[in-house]
């Protein structure tokens, strides 16, 4: 086995209580990232990590491979590893649970990004930053890069900074999705809390500020994370855009 997916599903949500079993369109949240991930052809295995018998009995029951992890990790990277840990496999992508709207080409990018013949420890993806009001979002996470596409710094805030208003900028979204060597995973595991990923809170700093790089490769699909409520209104509105109708009719 070369690539194994993993959707880390924690049960409990500060800004959106149980969003990940919350119906959009007739079926769990977490239901529609699944669909998604097990359309990339790149993956071997897909497995959901959990906390939660809410959640293991939701995921049962759409036909997902799942697996019980400890409700005490702080992070996703916790979780992912402790599933992974015993699985023979060479990479591991960290698929979002609340990304519904996430293209499976996008996994298929990635996959062959971190499994190719550069061979990055760490990749993640970009894509351009389109929705002017995203700029100044903090739930929407803005990167910049080198000429080789390694992450120089991830932000909240809109970076690069313009100082002249008339001089042009080009933004790039972040999409909370990560690869990684399994051998990888467990050094990033074990890497101290960052005071970047403080200030931020964006795990991946902790990556940047031990001196590690993260490629981060360019996807002209877009994707929407569920944080709060205006973001579930907008997922939903996605996806009646692009035909999808409720289940339940």
């Amino acid at each position: 086995m070369e690539i194994v997916g993993i959707i880390p599903a924690r049960y409990h949500s500060q800004r959106l209580p149980q969003k990940l079993l919350r119906l959009l369109l007739g079926k769990p949240l977490l239901q529609w990232t699944w669909e998604r991930a097990r359309q990339a052809r790149c993956l071997d295995r897909l497995i959901i990590a959990c906390d939660n018998v809410q959640v293991q009995r939701a995921a049962c029951d759409f036909g997902a491979e799942v697996v019980m992890t400890s409700p005490e990790h702080s992070s996703g990277t916790d979780r992912i590893a402790e599933a992974v840990r015993d699985l023979d496999t060479k990479y591991v992508i960290n698929i979002q649970a609340d990304e519904p709207l996430i293209h499976p080409t996008t996994i298929n990018v990635l996959g062959a990004t971190i499994a190719g013949d550069n061979h990055p420890v760490m990749a993640s993806i970009k894509t351009k930053l389109i929705d002017p009001d995203d700029r100044d979002n903090p739930n929407v996470v803005k990167v910049v890069v080198d000429k080789n596409d390694n992450a120089l710094y991830f932000s909240r805030a809109p970076i690069p900074y313009r100082r002249e208003a008339d001089q042009e900028a080009i933004y790039y979204k972040h999409i909370g999705i990560y690869a990684y060597t399994k051998d990888f995973l467990y050094t990033f595991k074990n890497l101290p809390a960052s005071q970047l990923e403080g200030a931020e809170k964006l795990e991946q700093l902790r990556a940047l500020e031990a001196g590690y790089k993260i490629k981060v490769v360019t996807t002209q699909f877009d994707s929407h994370g569920v944080d709060t409520e205006d973001d579930f209104k907008k997922v939903e509105r996605i996806l009646i855009q692009n035909g999808h109708s409720s289940v339940i009719e």
